[in-house]
């Protein structure tokens, strides 16, 4: 549907908003395994930022429109982050993905 892959990718702009701030924060992206939970509340896997903001960057993590997490990737395959849904068919690594590589073909 158009209108949910519309929504993931406004999600996404939105989440690399949020990773930017953290990055200004703490002059570093979250790890893969510390994950976008780092936007909600201070990593406990090292590397553990030191100017994290009591409230965190963020209130809470979206779902993705068919009801799963969002990825992050950090090094990313395609960027210095990928940061990803998994899209319509749920299926991480296939055609369908809706990843911050390409948004901009969904956001018009």
């Amino acid at each position: 549907d158009v209108a949910q892959v519309k929504k993931a990718a406004v999600d996404i702009q939105q989440l690399e908003g949020a990773l930017e701030m953290y990055k200004l924060r703490t002059n570093t992206f979250p790890t893969t395994e510390q994950g976008l939970d780092a936007l909600v509340s201070a990593p406990t896997i090292d590397p553990i930022p030191r100017r994290y903001p009591a409230e965190g960057i963020i209130k809470r993590l979206p779902l993705d429109p068919w009801g799963n997490e969002y990825v992050l990737l950090n090094p990313g395959e395609l960027g210095t982050y990928d940061l990803y849904s998994a899209g319509p068919d749920e299926l991480q690594g296939t055609e369908d993905d809706i990843g911050n590589w390409n948004i901009n073909d969904y956001l018009q």
